[in-house]
């Protein structure tokens, strides 16, 4: 129960404030009391992701987005009985309460996985052309470019390692033989490194049907020119919690009309909006995939990932949606690449 106190937010703190308490301490929860410390709701990552998409502002009151009902124990309770509450009900963290609901305590289940690692594979698309890198890629594939001194896909391979990741397959087309001789077999990352050949581009999600046999958890995929710090034990956890047979991570793009925007009714002028943003959420270029959705995918079919979850959703399965609140960037030209060698000092610690 260490530290349990620095997690107590008041219910008209802003969501931004909430974010940074969230993400500066380890117990993956936010308790919203009154001024008694009595539990009126709880936060976790999921809450505020689920306020993004529902385009909650960051500077709104915690309370827009909190856990009404949160899950607490007695702080009479047994270390045993209030375990046996958190594996029943699958939660992470409890707070313990007294006869007048006023925190006490909180309980967390430490499943952190540094020793250990997930059952879970990672595929690597790493057989693009690069062209809007060139002259940078005439020579050079773009997963090989180097940012703050490391190739692009080391540091993707690095951050996922972070959590538990170890087996990974990556995909290959362009100067293939480059990207082989520079990361073998993986052992210098303690992963384990295989490799798919597409003797044609097969797409985003057709190189999925040459893997040498199904996996049996969600696979993680990714593209290899993704600069990110995304928390992907939270991505893996959200996907759990909603259940779905795949989820997609999305990035905020906001588009401002530079221009005044008139509203009509007919012919007649309603209001002026001077100079409006438009706010979209864009594929951010990472999925998880049950392993029942590669039953779709099959061998050397072209197949990019928008078609793969279009027909699950034709097929009327589940899809998720995971914002990305975290450091992205899709470095995809020069002025990207320049963006994140500047941008690296900040967000990655060796």
């Amino acid at each position: 129960m260490t530290g349990w106190k620095q997690v107590l937010v008041q219910p008209s703190t802003p969501v931004l404030e909430v974010m940074q308490v969230l993400d500066s301490s380890k117990l993956q929860i936010v308790l919203v009391v009154d001024e008694q410390r009595k539990l009126l709701g709880s936060v976790t990552d999921g809450d505020i992701r689920r306020g993004i998409l529902a385009g909650v502002s960051v500077e709104a009151p915690v309370e827009r987005i909190m856990n009404r009902a949160p899950r607490a124990c007695s702080v009479n309770d047994s270390r045993e009985t209030v375990l046996a509450s958190m594996k029943a009900t699958k939660l992470h963290q409890i707070p313990l309460v007294d006869e007048d609901m006023r925190v006490q305590g909180l309980e967390v289940i430490d499943e952190l996985i540094q020793n250990g690692g997930r059952d879970n594979w990672v595929v690597l698309m790493a057989g693009g052309y690069g062209s809007r890198l060139r002259p940078h890629t005439d020579n050079c594939p773009k997963p090989l470019l180097e940012v703050g001194q490391s190739p692009l896909l080391e540091i993707i391979i690095k951050e996922l390692r972070k959590y538990g990741l170890r087996k990974f397959f990556i995909a290959l087309h362009y100067k293939k033989e480059m990207i082989r001789d520079y990361f073998g077999d993986g052992k210098k990352w303690n992963v384990r490194i295989e490799y798919i050949q597409e003797e044609e581009k097969l797409g985003t999600a057709g190189a999925l049907g040459l893997l040498p046999e199904k996996p049996t958890a969600p696979l993680l995929v990714m593209n290899s020119d993704l600069l990110t710090n995304v928390n992907y034990s939270l991505l893996f956890d959200y996907h759990r919690e909603h259940g779905a047979a795949a989820s997609m991570c999305v990035r905020e793009y906001v588009m401002q009309v530079p221009f005044g925007v008139a509203k009509l009714d007919k012919h007649r002028l309603v209001s002026i909006e001077e100079k409006p943003k438009q706010h979209f959420f864009v594929n951010a270029g990472i999925y998880l995939l049950e392993p029942s959705a590669l039953d779709l995918i099959a061998p050397n079919q072209r197949l990019d990932m928008n078609e793969l979850l279009e027909e699950l959703l034709r097929r009327k399965q589940q899809v998720n949606v995971f914002p990305i609140r975290e450091y992205w960037l899709d470095v995809g030209r020069e002025t990207d690449l320049e963006k994140a060698n500047k941008e690296y000092p900040e967000y990655f610690v060796e």
